[in-house]
């Protein structure tokens, strides 16, 4: 299950006590803001939560899945996300935990 922007903009209209229209104004700022840094090939740090890093993909070989013949893939840039370390230990920690117990991690069930 994700996370949608609608509960996002829910989130900030209870949190904040702004109108849901205000709220979504603010969501939306945001999400531009952090799309055209992205863009423009900056990182964006965001402290006590992670880091979003672009980054530049060399040229590299690859093969069309139809016609299994070999084609160059072109440079491309992506966007990274590296999470604080405080944030990823409890969910692995939990992880872990399921692990030891023969959860099953796609479903949760014991098997």
């Amino acid at each position: 299950m994700s996370l949608t922007k609608a509960e996002i903009v829910n989130a900030v209209h209870n949190n904040l006590r702004h109108s849901k229209a205000h709220s979504a104004e603010v969501v939306e700022s945001l999400l531009e803001i952090m799309k055209s840094t992205l863009a423009n090939g900056e990182d964006i740090l965001i402290s006590g939560f992670g880091k979003f890093c672009v980054k530049n993909k060399e040229e590299r070989k690859g093969r069309n899945p139809q016609t299994k013949d070999d084609m160059m893939l072109g440079s491309r840039r992506v966007v990274t996300f590296r999470i604080i370390y405080s944030i990823i230990l409890p969910i692995m920690l939990h992880i872990s935990i399921y692990i030891q117990h023969g959860a099953c991690l796609p479903c949760g069930a014991l098997h």
